[in-house]
């Protein structure tokens, strides 16, 4: 670990200091800024990406975008389109055959949540989260900010950091520090962890371009079209709204880099790709990026974690590695504000580790497989919702709200009724976690596996934090694992 000279006093004192403002340093500042905690978002980048390198935003992740008041604004630049693949000679051939991509249908999607995935863009998702966080009075975001060096002790964190601009540094303390900042990650480098697994799986090539496609297709809107065109084998993606596209391949041997094509030779590849002459595409980027499915060795060392992209690196296959990165991010948002808060104990952050690490192995293992990304939404769709609290409507002042929406930030106590005196038992819980009680109904409670008579406690993210069969008796033992207050 690279420790940072201390002569200077530091002239800036967040709680937590995220590096990164891409979606999982973004989502991370959020959570945090919600429950109250000072939060800096530093950024070396002069502004957001304006690269649309994820295109898809899982169920899980638009449950909690929806939750956060953000599902109308991501939607409103999303595309229309079923959530599979088109594999066909052409866009305009007509012919094709259907391939599934692990993400549920509109039915499929209505049978265990509120919401379904959307197919909005990062250009586009990103800009909204930056938003958001900008509205939460204990966020602030630095761009063309560096975090160049940290050391740290039993008492916090010391970071440098530097502006690119000016060249001028400043010291940075802070109680945690999240690397949030990439592949490349700096934070990863200072904290001595290693990525583990493949880095060169294949060179790809990316373009994104408008171009009038849309009417080629009908009526057959897909989230990926796989063209098989010998001459033009390619991915061709929508960018949410409007003819935005991109254009995805492997490079091979003897193929031109298409990051050293003319104008002229990728409008005739997109041309070719689309089946129709004389496309005049408006390029607005391309692009070479290597395939890698890599995994970090820990996710934690002391009081510095890292989150999405630098702790794991995942191919496009099957559209994880945003997606991953925002559920990273969300899990240890709002577990490091609950020990800010004094309503945990700092072993909770221990779970940030046990809970993610394995889903990105999984996500990271299925990026790696030539045969990834065409998973069935019944076998991928429980590892996005990863056991959390069933969906179930039920009724709130004549309006419908799902059994999701009735989590809280601290615990969530969900009963069939009162009778039994639970809205009193969650008051009797020696802990200084707010526990806000919700009778649902019996048809609901047995719905989401709660005993007769019983109740169940619930952490934020909705996952099962105690079984409370009797309201005479605090699950103590259950709940030993969050390290209450």
């Amino acid at each position: 670990m690279k420790d940072a000279p201390m002569a200077m006093a530091a002239t800036h004192q967040p709680q937590v200091l995220v590096a990164g403002a891409g979606p999982a340093g973004l989502v991370a500042g959020i959570a945090l800024a919600r429950y109250g905690i000072g939060v800096l978002v530093v950024e070396k980048r002069a502004a957001i990406s304006t690269l649309s390198r994820a295109l898809v935003i899982s169920t899980r992740n638009m449950e909690i975008l929806r939750a956060w008041g953000l599902e109308a604004a991501v939607r409103a630049g999303a595309a229309e389109v079923e959530p599979c693949g088109w594999v066909t000679s052409t866009l305009a051939s007509g012919e094709g055959v259907e391939i599934p991509l692990g993400y549920p249908t509109t039915a499929e999607a209505a049978a265990v949540s509120p919401t379904r995935p959307a197919w909005a863009p990062q250009d586009h998702l990103e800009p909204l989260l930056l938003e958001q966080l900008r509205s939460l009075p204990s966020a602030q975001v630095r761009f063309d900010a560096e975090l160049i060096g940290i050391e740290q002790d039993d008492d916090g964190v010391r970071a440098v950091v530097g502006d690119r601009a000016s060249g001028d540094t400043q010291y940075v303390c802070a109680e945690f520090v999240i690397g949030a900042d990439g592949a490349p990650s700096a934070v990863r480098a200072l904290l001595g962890i290693r990525l583990e697994g493949p880095d060169d799986l294949a060179e790809y090539h990316g373009i994104q371009f408008s171009a009038p496609l849309t009417g080629l297709l009908g009526a057959r809107r897909y989230g990926i079209n796989v063209v098989t065109h010998p001459d033009a084998a390619a991915v061709i993606a929508p960018r949410g709204l409007g003819d935005r596209w991109t254009l995805a391949r492997e490079w091979r041997p003897g193929q031109v880099r298409l990051v050293d094509a003319t104008e002229n030779d990728i409008a005739r590849l997109i041309s070719t790709a689309a089946g129709v002459p004389h496309v005049r595409p408006r390029i607005e980027r391309v692009s070479a990026f290597s395939f890698a499915a890599q995994l970090a060795d820990r996710y934690r060392v002391g009081r510095g974690f890292v989150v999405g992209d630098a702790a794991h690196r995942m191919t496009p296959r099957g559209g994880t590695g945003m997606n991953t990165a925002i559920q990273d991010a969300y899990d240890l948002g709002w577990k490091l504000a609950w020990v800010l808060r004094g309503w945990a104990g700092p072993d909770l952050l221990a779970s940030y580790e046990a809970e993610r690490r394995p889903a990105g192995r999984h996500n990271v293992e299925r990026s790696g497989d030539p045969g990834g990304a065409r998973r069935t939404a019944v076998a991928e769709l429980p590892h996005d919702l990863n056991g959390r609290l069933a969906h179930h409507w039920l009724l709130r002042r004549g309006c419908a709200v799902s059994t999701l929406d009735l989590l809280e930030d601290g615990l969530t106590l969900l009963a069939a009724d009162d009778e039994a005196g639970w809205d009193a038992a969650a008051a009797t819980l020696d802990t200084r976690v707010p526990v806000a009680a919700h009778p649902v109904g019996t048809s609901v409670a047995a719905g989401i596996g709660v005993a007769s008579g019983g109740a169940v406690l619930l952490r934020p993210d909705g996952q099962l934090a105690a079984n409370w069969p009797d309201p005479t008796v605090p699950p103590a033992a259950e709940l030993a694992h969050l390290g209450l207050r």
